[in-house]
């Protein structure tokens, strides 16, 4: 019997990019859900064509996002099995899901990271902060907590009963850091797979903004230092 698997896509004013990736999400998904973060463009519309739930959050944060898409879940009558994140600017390539969910399946893995390997991104697909970024806070997580981790992506798969036992809190930037130093602290099962990468359609929310990548990198950190003397 197939797992019950929902997908949650956070997505603030991705109308270009957001159809494509709904289409590409493998039919082994029973649901997904796209939470337009305060879009002001047809992101919505755009979704609900292609054949998701979308849901509405206007209070703006990856995290409050995700937050959402997760109330949604719990508000249903069908538990699934598995969730698995999913950005909406079309930087992964969706039909990897079956990657990312076959160590869950058939392995028994708590959680599977898709890691951006760098032989497989699209050159220029990382901006230099994100990849400075990723390196330090995977390196600070291998220092002082042993982690195997060597990338935040947020191309992700958890099993759901772990997730709740996760508590998440982080409203933004933290979300991804916070899921896996919980994983870590609670002994969860993980691994990483390597996943592609791409330039994303339109321009990036964190990574793009000298100021997004100044308050992802400090909730990132803080997070990792919270968890280190905790």
């Amino acid at each position: 019997m197939n797992p019950i698997i929902k997908v949650i896509i956070p997505a603030y004013n991705e109308e270009d990019s957001i159809g494509h990736v709904i289409n590409e999400i493998p039919n082994l998904v029973s649901e997904i859900i796209v939470v337009s973060n305060n879009s002001s463009d047809n992101t919505d519309a755009v979704a609900k064509q292609a054949g998701a739930i979308v849901l509405r959050e206007e209070r703006m944060g990856y995290g409050y996002a995700c937050l959402k898409g997760l109330a949604y879940v719990a508000s249903q009558k069908i538990t699934p099995e598995i969730i698995v994140f999913l950005d909406g600017d079309y930087s992964d390539y969706p039909e990897e899901l079956t990657k990312i969910i076959e160590p869950i399946i058939n392995q028994d893995m708590d959680m599977v990271i898709g890691a951006r390997d760098k032989k497989l991104r699209e050159s220029g697909s990382m901006t230099v902060p994100q990849i400075f970024g990723n390196w330090l806070a995977t390196s600070l997580m291998k220092l002082f907590f042993g982690a195997k981790f060597t990338d935040l992506g947020p191309f992700r798969a958890i099993k759901y009963k772990k997730l709740l036992e996760l508590n998440m809190q982080d409203k933004t930037y933290g979300w991804t850091v916070e899921m896996q130093l919980k994983a870590i602290k609670k002994r969860f099962s993980y691994m990483e797979v390597p996943v592609r990468y791409k330039k994303r359609i339109g321009v990036s929310k964190v990574s793009g903004t000298i100021k997004g990548a100044i308050f992802a990198g400090v909730k990132i950190l803080s997070w990792i230092f919270k968890y280190s003397f905790a």
